[in-house]
């Protein structure tokens, strides 16, 4: 097989990154930029920086895939859905393959995540892959085969914002998202609606790791945060494999690392899964933080 290089491209809301893949999958370059704020001309310009730079190092005009954290739109081609609000109603594809001078793929940042680890992360081999982000907000995608699916309006694996299934009154109620409506999993999940519930239980304002630590070392307001963060992911989790049923479930994204989340879950989730029998398995990310900006790479996956 002939030698060719991928650039991915991660545009997240504080940084972009990039990583250059040779044919193989190995990693040959990566570096870090501070995500320009605000600006879409700054934006478009600090991305094709990096794939020149990416070119460089390897002597080579690279194939470029590109995660976003938002969709393409289908009838228009402009960007939608993205919590970094510049880059929505604005043509990034066509505006970077000028800039480029050449043919890039761009796809929804969580399915980039669910392609890194159907390739070669914790999914690889497996048919079906359910790829969960929980960090700031909860995302999701699908991969068949290794090949993302889409749906046709580009909002497959948007979990994160459909209720919290089998809720109670007052889970339904308490929880407002921005999206505009109430009760979406995406509060329960994320790592601010952790740090909400633990302000709400003792007016205390601390972060996700420090309310772990607080829970690891007995602390029972904070193991009470993380009991009832389990039973909600169970639910929404139950919820995925009776749709979906999917191989595997991988999970990125800041709480990921949280080790007590896989086999709590799976505990759990057997009251709400519709089957005598559940083979599902969830896992954290092979690739970590990397596996975003792999995926992007992976879009190219000749």
């Amino acid at each position: 097989m002939n030698n060719f290089f991928r650039t991915g491209i991660d545009l997240g809301g504080t940084k972009i990154e990039s990583i250059v893949l040779d044919s193989s999958g190995s990693q040959v370059f990566r570096k870090r930029v501070p995500s320009p704020q605000g600006s879409y001309t700054d934006t478009v310009n600090a991305i094709t920086e990096l794939v020149l730079e990416s070119d460089n190092h390897v002597h080579e005009i690279t194939k470029v895939g590109i995660g976003i954290p938002g969709a393409l739109s289908e009838p228009t081609g402009l960007v939608k859905n993205a919590n970094s609000t510049w880059l929505i109603g604005k043509p990034l594809k066509s505006d970077l393959e000028y800039s480029l001078k050449r043919r890039i793929k761009i796809e929804n940042d969580a399915n980039c995540f669910t392609i890194s680890e159907a390739v070669d992360g914790a999914g690889a081999q497996a048919q079906i892959v359910f790829g969960v982000i929980l960090g700031t907000g909860v995302g999701g995608g699908i991969t068949i085969n290794a090949n993302p699916l889409r749906g046709i309006n580009s909002i497959t694996g948007e979990w994160g914002h459909n209720p919290l299934p089998w809720t109670n009154e007052q889970e339904l109620n308490q929880n407002k998202c921005y999206c505009g409506k109430k009760g979406c999993i995406e509060t329960f999940l994320s790592g601010p609606a952790v740090a909400k519930n633990y302000y709400k239980k003792t007016g205390k304002v601390l972060n996700v790791e420090n309310i772990l630590a607080l829970s690891e070392a007995g602390d029972l307001n904070a193991q009470g945060i993380f009991n009832e963060f389990e039973i909600h992911l169970a639910r929404g989790l139950a919820q995925i494999i009776n749709i979906l049923d999917p191989d595997i479930i991988v999970i990125g994204g800041g709480l990921s690392n949280i080790s007590r989340l896989y086999d709590n879950t799976i505990k759990i989730w057997d009251e709400y899964i519709f089957s005598d029998r559940i083979n599902t398995k969830l896992v954290p990310a092979r690739h970590g933080d990397a596996s975003g900006v792999r995926g992007a790479a992976w879009l190219w996956n000749e």
